[in-house]
């Protein structure tokens, strides 16, 4: 199952997301409710090893330098889009002093989403051009299939990539470049799936 638009007749809430059958996800983006089928094994592994790296040195300041919120697919809400999910999402403590109780109404100042067959046409065409238009200053996307990070920095209101990386580099990567990163950590063993 790929990504879709669901027609509705009516702006989508909440409510639509609810009422989606098990396994499959959903997302509201500028009043469009847009589903796909939930994530892979592959995708789950990257996002835990890239949670792991990552927190401790930002979000918990071991070994590095603390200052983030780093959530694993928060449901975040911006005016007009009542619920998207990137699959890993980071804030600035100096804009988000508290962490939420409920849902996260900030959108986020780093995400990073983990491309798959099935998501790759709507993280690329319909979330990234809303990460912009929002104002998300990092974004991260993880191929599993290419084994590649793709680093981009939005300037301007436009994203600008800052380099695409393959699994055998170590990198310090914006907005983390206090952390060096090992690429070829991040990726399942033996990963052979579709998505």
């Amino acid at each position: 199952m790929g990504y879709g638009a669901r027609k509705l007749d009516h702006p989508a809430t909440l409510a639509d997301i609810d009422a989606l059958p098990e396994g499959v996800v959903g997302e509201i983006i500028e009043g469009t409710l847009y589903t796909h089928a939930r994530p892979m094994p592959g995708h789950n592994w990257v996002q835990g090893e890239l949670m792991g790296e990552l927190r401790g040195p930002f979000q918990q300041g071991r070994g590095g330098p603390g200052g983030w919120w780093i959530a694993a697919e928060p449901g975040v809400q911006v005016e007009g889009s009542p619920e998207f999910v990137p699959d890993l999402a980071g804030w600035r403590r100096e804009r988000v002093p508290r962490f939420p109780s409920k849902r996260w109404t900030v959108a986020p100042d780093w995400a990073c989403e983990i491309l798959a067959p099935s998501t790759r046409a709507y993280d690329q065409r319909i979330k990234r051009p809303f990460y912009a238009r929002i104002g998300i200053r990092h974004l991260w996307f993880i191929d599993l299939d290419a084994r590649t990070l793709t680093v981009s920095e939005l300037m301007d209101g436009r994203w600008v990539e800052l380099g695409v990386h393959g699994d055998v580099d170590v990198i310090r990567a914006a907005p983390f470049e206090a952390l060096e990163l090992k690429l070829g950590a991040l990726w399942p063993p033996n990963h052979e799936e579709e998505a």
